[in-house]
């Protein structure tokens, strides 16, 4: 039974938007599961707020800024990721932005630009720096983080819908590539979280829309979407390939 362990103690996990939010708890819940995790994250503050955390509970992590919108700096970042510990089993492209603009404004297309670079773009990047070292691991797992937003859609989101349908798109074809070298490849689509993204929603204005739309009536928490991250990166999760699993508290289910 060790090749379905359901343990990921001593791997090495590169966690990307780790500062904050979603990325930040599955950084730490790697780290209580005794992985060594590379925390990747733009905001130098919030990541060394995580590796801190992580490292007062007796965890194993370190912090690396990396810029994911900027293609240089990934390969730069990743360059140091790698030969932290020379081996990567583990990956899991969490970090994202947002942005709500129609399509008339005059900035859509600088909108348009950025969040796909950083929503869709920066995962294949990640992903092919990543591979010569996925290879050689024994239970390599890729994790990519999407959105709710790929299934349906808001008004005035298209730019983030687009690039997060475009994160479900690559998990399936990734999937399908790396199949046969034992790569499984697979993408979580969160519903209402509370992160950064939803900080500026006002608490009644959440609680409202968490009542009419979702089956279990609220929003949910970080932590909720980084232990099912966590299960698809056991070492016993290797014949699960190619999904797309909604975290959203039974948002999508619901007709009316």
């Amino acid at each position: 039974m060790e090749r379905f362990s359901r343990s990921i103690e001593g791997m090495v996990a590169l966690v990307t938007g780790a500062g904050s939010g979603m990325g930040r708890a599955t950084a730490i819940l790697f780290a209580q599961e005794g992985a060594l995790v590379a925390a990747a994250d733009v905001n130098e503050e919030g990541l060394a707020r995580t590796v801190a955390a992580i490292e007062a509970a007796g965890g194993t992590a370190r912090g690396f800024v990396i810029d994911v919108g900027d293609p240089a700096a990934i390969d730069r970042g990743m360059a140091d990721v790698l030969g932290w510990h020379d081996r990567l089993d583990i990956v899991v492209n969490n970090a994202g932005v947002s942005g709500f603009l129609p399509l008339e404004d005059d900035g859509y297309d600088a909108n348009w630009e950025r969040i796909l670079r950083i929503d869709l773009s920066a995962h294949q990047r990640v992903i092919r720096k990543a591979l010569p070292f996925l290879r050689k691991s024994s239970a390599p797992r890729v994790v990519n983080i999407a959105s709710t937003e790929a299934l349906g859609a808001t008004a005035y989101d298209s730019a983030y819908c687009a690039a997060k349908a475009g994160v479900t798109g690559l998990t399936r074809a990734l999937a399908l590539e790396f199949g046969k070298e034992g790569i499984t490849v697979n993408c979580i689509c969160p519903g209402p979280i509370r992160t950064g993204m939803t900080d500026a929603v006002p608490e009644g204005d959440k609680e409202l829309y968490a009542r009419r739309r979702t089956a279990l009536r609220r929003y949910g928490e970080p932590e909720e979407v980084a232990h099912v991250t966590l299960s698809l990166c056991l070492p016993a999760a290797s014949f699960i390939t190619g999904t797309v699993i909604p975290v959203d508290g039974g948002l999508m289910v619901r007709n009316a």
